[in-house]
């Protein structure tokens, strides 16, 4: 078991931009419209923007502010399908025998993300980049605990994902829309994340009809005390203590 507080959170999705937007979507849940929109990252130079994807975009808007005025602070950055559309467009591009974009290449990578978090921030904390399937939020939790462990005041959790190319539809279906989520992790017993192992079949299969990183969001808007996440043969049991 682990213990940590949420000192702060941020998410971004389409037309989902503030606490009051999360708390209304979390009391009736739908696929957000306009899910081709991108998120405001108007405090970065237009120079830095126009090198960032939405993947990025979604990022930088809800850590950056989280950030601000922390000038030591790692980050662990999750995704579990990362930077599909510049992957996409990348194999593409080898399939029509068309020359390869080397800025398109390594801003496909995993970690491209908080590589241009630390160029364009100036931190040289400790960052960390995860793609763990379907509880890569838990993972992320416990990376960032065991950076609180060793002696970190706060570290940026921060966990995102993209809609994929109509191509990965089959084997893509597990972000109903392209949302982020930052949360400020500190030292601290509000929250506690404990691992069991799920007691049946049925239940270690059970997959909900959000990613978890939306459920946690549900839960934290209208002030859920206990949720539980099964991912194949893990329960993750998440209390608040009040």
């Amino acid at each position: 078991m682990i213990k940590f507080n949420i000192a702060q959170w941020r998410a971004w999705a389409p037309g989902l931009t503030t606490g009051e937007d999360w708390k209304r979507w979390s009391q009736n849940p739908t696929i957000p419209d306009h899910r081709d929109a991108s998120p405001d990252v108007s405090f970065l130079p237009a120079m830095q923007r126009r090198r960032l994807s939405r993947l990025a975009r979604m990022a930088f808007s809800v850590g950056w502010p989280l950030a601000e005025g922390r000038e030591e602070l790692p980050m662990v950055f999750v995704s579990r399908h990362g930077e599909t559309p510049r992957t996409f467009d990348i194999l593409s591009d080898l399939a029509a025998d068309q020359p390869l974009s080397p800025t398109q290449f390594s801003l496909s990578v995993h970690n491209a993300v908080i590589g241009l978090w630390s160029i364009l921030r100036g931190a040289t904390s400790e960052m960390t980049a995860l793609a763990a399937a379907g509880d890569g939020l838990e993972h992320g939790v416990l990376e960032a605990a065991t950076l609180l462990e060793e002696g970190a005041s706060a570290v940026l959790l921060v966990v995102t994902e993209e809609s994929p190319p109509a191509a990965y539809a089959p084997w893509i279906d597990d972000v109903p829309f392209p949302y982020a989520l930052g949360l400020l992790l500190t030292p601290g017993d509000e929250w506690q994340l404990a691992l069991s192992t799920c007691e049946s079949k049925e239940e270690a299969n059970f997959r909900g009809k959000w990613p978890h990183a939306l459920n946690l969001l549900r839960a934290l808007s209208t002030q859920q005390s206990a949720l539980q996440h099964p991912w194949k043969n893990r329960q993750w049991n998440w209390q608040h203590n009040r």
